[in-house]
């Protein structure tokens, strides 16, 4: 079992930068992949970065990719989301999620999710 924390979020102007982080519990994290998925007001939930268990491999969504750095440390039990040069369009509801599976740039791959941290961009 792990349970999942968001924290980080927040209002930021276009252009700016956050760091989410999600810190886990349960024995196991450090064999699970991470993943952040993000959900706006009236849209489905869309993948945004992941990363593996052992931290050398990553995957990104287009939209961020080259502004967004996901990165873990099994140490902490924390995975980080560095967001910069954000747009209004990362406005969403940002959530971490675990799982056994890679790549993982589904839902369906993951099985335990946080709560999610609001991020909302100004223009």
């Amino acid at each position: 079992q792990v349970q999942l924390v968001e924290s980080g979020g927040g209002l930021v102007q276009a252009g700016g930068s956050l760091r989410l982080s999600c810190v886990a519990s349960g024995r196991t994290f450090a064999r699970h992949a991470v993943g952040w998925f993000r959900q706006a007001p009236g849209k489905e939930r869309e993948f945004v970065a992941a990363i593996k268990w052992s931290g050398d491999n990553t995957y990104y969504a287009d939209s961020v990719k080259g502004r967004f750095t996901i990165s873990r440390d099994n140490a902490e039990d924390t995975v980080y989301l560095q967001m910069s040069s954000l747009k209004p369009e990362d406005t969403a509801v940002y959530y971490c999620a675990a799982g056994r599976s890679w790549p993982a740039p589904t839902n369906s791959a993951y099985d335990y999710w946080g709560q999610g941290t609001q991020v909302t961009v100004s223009s």
